[in-house]
C-alpha cells in the first residue's frame, strides 16, 4: 500500500464519487478505478459497493477513512517539518469551528496569524456541535478546532486550550425595545417578547426554555439553524436574539443595542488539536491562540 492509493481513496469519499475525484485529482476515471482496485486488493476486502453510477463506502471502507487521513495528515507534518527548516513559508491549514467561536476569537486570531504568515492558507470548515469539531480533530480531518460549551471542553487524547468565556446577551429588535435602560437585564425581562432561537442543544436555546420552564412568558417566533440569518431577523424586526457576547461588535455595527442577561451564562471557548504530529502551520497558530488566552482578550460585552 502507498499514499497514492489512499489519497486517491479519500479523494473517492470527499467528492462523493469515482467521475468528481477523478476531475478534482486530474487524472482519468478509469486510472483512478484501477488505482482504487488496487488498494481493494492489497488490503483483501472492498472498500466501495458500486451501486449504478454511485460508489457507497463499505463498512471496510468506512474504517479506512479515519485512519487514512492520519496518514495523510502526518505525511504532510513531515513535509512541513522539513519545509520548516526554511522557515514557514507555505504550506495549509484546516481549521474547523462552530458559529459563535468562529465570529470570535477566530476572527482575531487568523489576522493575526495572517500578517505573521502570509503565505500559509487556511481552510475553515464549520461544525455546529462541540462533538463534531472533536471528531474532526480526532480523525485528522483538521488540524485546528474551535469549540463552545456550556462547561469548559475535557478531552482524552486531544489537546485543549481554554480561551475565553462568553456571556450571553440580548440583541435587541429595535422595534420592540421596551426593556429598562442599562447595559443588563434581567431574565424576567424577557416576558411578552419574541425571541428568534437557536435550535435545541445549544446554550442559547437552553436559556431560553430555561426561561420558559420558569414561567417567563416568551414566544419562540422563528428557530434558526444558520446562525447567519439572526441579525437581518433582528434588523427587520421579527424579535429579539440570545447570543454570545462574540455577536456584539457585529450587532453594534448594524445600529443594534445589546444587553447582557443576568444571571449570567457563558460560553466557554476552547482550541483543540492533536497532542502529536502537527505542521508547523498548526503549531504557529496554537502560539498565536496562546497569546490569545494569555492576553484574556474577549469580545465586547453586551452594551449600547
Amino acid at each position: 500500500m502507498d499514499t497514492r492509493k489512499l489519497k486517491y481513496f479519500l479523494a473517492v469519499v470527499d467528492h462523493d464519487g469515482f467521475n468528481r475525484a477523478a476531475e478534482h485529482l486530474l487524472i482519468a476515471q478509469p486510472s483512478l478505478s484501477q488505482t482504487i482496485a488496487g488498494l481493494e486488493k492489497d488490503l483483501g476486502v472492498p472498500l466501495f459497493h458500486r451501486i449504478g453510477r454511485r460508489a457507497v463506502l463499505s463498512e471496510a471502507g468506512k474504517e479506512l477513512v479515519g485512519p487514512a487521513r492520519l496518514v495523510m495528515r502526518d505525511l504532510d507534518a513531515a513535509q512541513s517539518a522539513v519545509q520548516a527548516l526554511r522557515g514557514l513559508r507555505s504550506g495549509r491549514l484546516d481549521i474547523i469551528t462552530m458559529p459563535s467561536p468562529g465570529i470570535e476569537p477566530l476572527t482575531s486570531m487568523i489576522a493575526v496569524y495572517t500578517r505573521r504568515h502570509p503565505e500559509v492558507r487556511l481552510n475553515v470548515g464549520a461544525a455546529f456541535t462541540p462533538e463534531e469539531v472533536i471528531e474532526s480533530v480526532r480523525t485528522g480531518s483538521t488540524e485546528i478546532g474551535l469549540a463552545g460549551s456550556s462547561t469548559p471542553i475535557r478531552v482524552p487524547g486531544v489537546n485543549v486550550l481554554d480561551l475565553e468565556r462568553q456571556p450571553l446577551i440580548l440583541i435587541v429588535n429595535p422595534q420592540a425595545d421596551t426593556f429598562p435602560a442599562g447595559n443588563t437585564l434581567q431574565r424576567d425581562d424577557l416576558d411578552g417578547h419574541r425571541l428568534i432561537a437557536s435550535q435545541r442543544g445549544s446554550l442559547m436555546r437552553w436559556l431560553v426554555d430555561d426561561a420558559l420552564a420558569h414561567g417567563v412568558k416568551v414566544e419562540i417566533v422563528v428557530e434558526v439553524a444558520h446562525r447567519t440569518s439572526i441579525l437581518p431577523l433582528v434588523l427587520a424586526g421579527v424579535g429579539h436574539a440570545v447570543m454570545p457576547s462574540s455577536w456584539a461588535p457585529t450587532a453594534h455595527k448594524a445600529g443594534l443595542r445589546t444587553v447582557q442577561i443576568e444571571p449570567v451564562s457563558h460560553l466557554d471557548v476552547a482550541i483543540l488539536s492533536r497532542k502529536e504530529g502537527l505542521t508547523p502551520a498548526a503549531s504557529a497558530f496554537l502560539k498565536v491562540a496562546e497569546s490569545h488566552a494569555a492576553r484574556g482578550t474577549g469580545p465586547a460585552e453586551g452594551h449600547s
